[in-house]
Formats: structure tokens, C-alpha cells, sequence
């Protein structure tokens, strides 16, 4: 059986929302509620803080990339629990404008498929009885979406809170919860979201606060009573098949984005996952079919990679007979050279003729999906994928055929369209799912 659920949502990005997420996951843990943790759409980073706040992989549901047997598969990594808490991206009505496998991708969307209440985080500083309004109308806005009430955040003072909670009760609004002002619990955050939970030294001594800060504001028992339960369908669907048997996968503070229901998938069917780190010069497994380099902070560590010539070296030696794939930051690794912020050039594997800089910075991000124009290992040509693309760097260079005709969520032709030589591919293109 799937256990009963609730989405933490909010207006917008940055109403703290992954911090209440945080605090209840501990809070819960501590009473000791099994709590599977989800989040919507694709974020790389947040699913680890999960983890280290409850102790269970969390794993990213998402409704323009996944169709419904999949978000089913997922969705069973549930069972067992006694509670489902999912992370919302953005504004609960933020997608893409073009239906995807399943939906457009917003957090709303996945609350209606899934039956499972909104838990509104809402900013109420600058206002008070105004914020009513506010909550009003992303309850009513859409009546199929299930909506449990609101935690209030950065409350200012009592007097500030009794303000709130009248315009909520006038409005027939429930309160679960009224945060406090604090500019201590708050995650320092770079250029694609927050610093990795691996980097956070103090994690989970920031993770207790956040959780006692909660536990002392929010009712958590009227909290659990508002979750709803959602049976399973016919139990159909299945997780991501690999794409080798044997994966020597990086993993450390500079390769760290794929995505958790991936790697489950590839488990499930027997797979062997064999992790190494570039960061400590380490080579890939000498007996891997599949070399991949995750995306993550390579121009960060830009130096030490190009320094480690015991995994360079591997990698090349890899590359000779048995394919390496890179996405994103595993991408700009396996080219020539990477261009730091400061604009000092530093050699990478030279498997791919790629340069990159994050010297010229622009944003990319979006929903993608690529046509396969060779294979990626086990991945054949003219598999249609379904994934995302998120990163600051520019191409200054790139020889090398193109690996797939990529587009966005509507359908508009991408320039990034990834690059093959030989055994080796790569793009800036992070799977998710096989397109439907």
C-alpha cells in the first residue's frame, strides 16, 4: 500500500520552503514516522538534503518528463512508509506551457494525479490580512486540486501573526503552522541552487535546528490528519532500464546530478553500479562496460581535474574499446579544455572536441527532448529521451558530430545538440525518461 501524502508547495521560489521541508522530514523522523520523501520536477540537488533529513532516498516525480507507469514506479519507492511528504519546484502552477508524457510538469499537476493536499508555505512578510487573499486564490484557483492549508513564514511578531491568521480565517483557511522570522535557517545556495548537502559539513546539526524550529510552530499532528492516501493503479509501469550491465559511475562533490530513480532502476534489474571519484584521482573500473560522468560542479574543480592523471588517464584507456558517456558537467569534462570564471583555460580528457567557458556565462534551462543520432551504450540510435537541461557554460568550440536532435518543451530546435566521436558521447542534455 502507498501511504497517505501531502505536497509542500508555496507562490514562488524562495518563500523557504525547502527549509519547512527539511524541518518536518526530521521532525517526523525523530517521532518516529517512516516518511518517504519526493520531489517534483527536475531538481538534481535537493533529493540528497532529503535523505539526510529522514534517512530514506528520496526521488524526483515529474509530469512533463514521465509518463504514468513510471510516476507509478516511482511513486511505489513509498511503500513501507508511514507518510509521504513532496518537495514542490518553483509556484504551484509553474510548468511548461505544452503537455509533456503526463502533464506540464507543475507541482499542482502532480498534486492532482497523485490526490495528495497542497501545504501552501506562504511569505506573509510585508502583509497581513492580505495574505488571505493570496492563499484564497491558489486554493481555489483550480477546485480539482486538493488543498490541506497554509504554513506561514517569516512572521514578523505575535501581533503580526494574529493579523495573518485572521485574513486565513475569515477566509476559511487552515493555519498548520506560523514561522517565525529567521535569517539564520537559511541554505546558501550557487549558481543551480543550492550548495550540495555533501559540502555541508554541519548538515545535520543545520537539519536538527530546522527540524526543533518546526517541531516548536507547526502542528504536526494536524498535519499527518490532512494527508490523503492514493492506491496504486494496476502496477504497471517500471523504472529505467540501464543502459550497461556493469556502470562505473563518477561520484563526488564535482560529478553529483543524476537522477536517484536512475540508479534505482538500473539496481532493480541487476546492474552493478561501481562509483569511483575524479576528485580523488581515481580510475574507472578497469572492468566496466559503461564509463558515465554525471553532470555536476566540474568548473569549480576545474584544477584538480585536469591535475588527476591517474582517472584522465583511465578514462582515455576506457575510451579506446568500451563507451563513456558524459552529461552536462561530465560533458565539458570529456572535451579539451574548460574555461573557469576567471578565464584560465584548463585541459580536460580531449575525448570529445569541446571547449566550454564559464567565463562568458548564459543560462540554459529547460525541458528537453532528444533524438538519438548514435547510440549511448545500450541506448539506440533513434531512441527518443525525454530530459532536462540546466547550466551557465558556453560553448566555444565544438568539432565533433552531433549526438542527438534536441528540442524544448515546445517543440523549437536546441543548438546543444551534444556531441560523438568514437566511442565517446556527451551533451548537456541530463536524462530523465524514455520519451512517449
Amino acid at each position: 500500500m502507498i501511504p497517505p501524502g501531502l505536497i509542500i508547495a508555496a507562490p514562488a521560489s524562495g518563500t523557504g520552503k525547502t527549509t519547512v521541508m527539511l524541518g518536518l522530514l526530521r521532525a517526523l523522523a525523530e517521532d518516529g514516522v517512516a516518511v518517504q520523501p519526493f520531489k517534483n520536477g527536475p531538481d538534481y540537488i535537493d533529493p540528497a538534503f532529503h535523505r539526510a533529513a529522514c534517512g530514506r532516498p528520496s526521488f524526483n516525480l515529474d509530469s512533463w518528463a514521465m509518463n504514468e507507469g513510471l510516476l507509478e514506479a516511482i511513486t511505489r519507492r513509498g511503500q513501507g512508509a508511514d507518510l509521504i511528504l513532496a518537495e514542490g519546484s518553483m509556484g504551484l502552477f509553474d510548468g511548461v506551457a505544452s503537455a509533456g508524457a503526463a502533464g506540464t510538469g507543475a507541482t499542482a499537476d502532480l498534486a492532482r494525479r497523485k490526490g495528495w493536499p497542497v501545504v501552501l508555505v506562504v511569505d506573509v512578510s510585508g502583509q497581513a490580512q492580505s495574505a488571505a487573499a493570496t492563499a484564497l486564490g491558489f486554493a481555489r484557483l483550480d477546485p480539482a486540486l486538493p488543498f490541506a492549508g497554509v504554513i506561514l513564514n517569516r512572521v514578523a511578531s505575535p501581533r503580526h501573526e494574529r493579523l495573518v491568521r485572521a485574513g486565513m480565517e475569515a477566509a476559511g483557511i487552515p493555519v498548520l503552522g506560523a514561522l517565525p522570522r529567521r535569517a539564520d535557517l537559511v541554505l546558501p545556495e550557487r549558481h543551480l541552487g543550492l550548495v550540495q548537502a555533501v559540502e555541508h559539513p554541519d548538515l545535520d546539526q543545520r537539519i536538527a535546528d530546522y527540524a526543533a524550529f518546526v517541531r516548536a510552530h507547526v502542528d504536526l499532528a494536524a498535519l499527518r490528519l490532512a494527508a490523503v492516501g492514493n492506491p496504486l493503479a494496476n502496477g504497471g509501469g517500471r523504472l529505467p532500464a540501464p543502459p550497461a550491465q556493469r556502470i562505473a559511475i563518477a561520484q563526488d562533490a564535482a560529478f553529483s546530478f543524476l537522477y536517484p530513480h536512475l540508479l534505482e532502476g538500473w539496481r532493480q534489474v541487476g546492474a552493478e553500479i561501481l562509483p569511483f571519484s575524479p576528485l580523488a584521482d581515481a580510475a574507472p573500473d578497469a572492468g566496466a562496460e559503461l564509463v558515465w560522468l554525471p553532470g555536476g560542479y566540474p568548473e569549480l574543480h576545474a584544477g584538480t581535474i585536469a591535475a588527476a592523471g591517474t582517472f584522465l588517464a583511465g578514462l582515455r584507456r576506457h575510451a579506446e574499446t568500451r563507451p563513456v558517456h558524459g552529461e552536462c558537467g561530465g560533458y565539458m569534462v570529456l572535451g579539451e579544455a574548460l574555461v573557469d570564471k576567471s578565464g584560465e583555460t584548463h585541459r580536460m580528457a580531449g575525448l570529445l572536441g569541446l571547449v566550454t567557458s564559464h567565463a562568458q556565462r548564459r543560462m540554459h534551462l529547460g525541458y528537453r527532448r532528444a533524438t538519438l543520432a548514435t547510440p549511448i551504450a545500450g541506448i539506440p540510435a533513434g531512441a527518443e529521451l525525454a530530459g532536462h537541461e540546466f547550466h551557465y557554460a558556453t560553448i566555444v568550440s565544438q568539432t565533433d558530430a552531433p549526438l542527438a536532435a534536441v528540442t524544448d518543451a515546445e517543440g523549437s530546435a536546441v543548438a546543444e545538440t551534444g556531441s560523438v566521436r568514437g566511442r565517446v558521447t556527451g551533451s548537456f542534455f541530463h536524462l530523465i525518461a524514455a520519451a512517449v
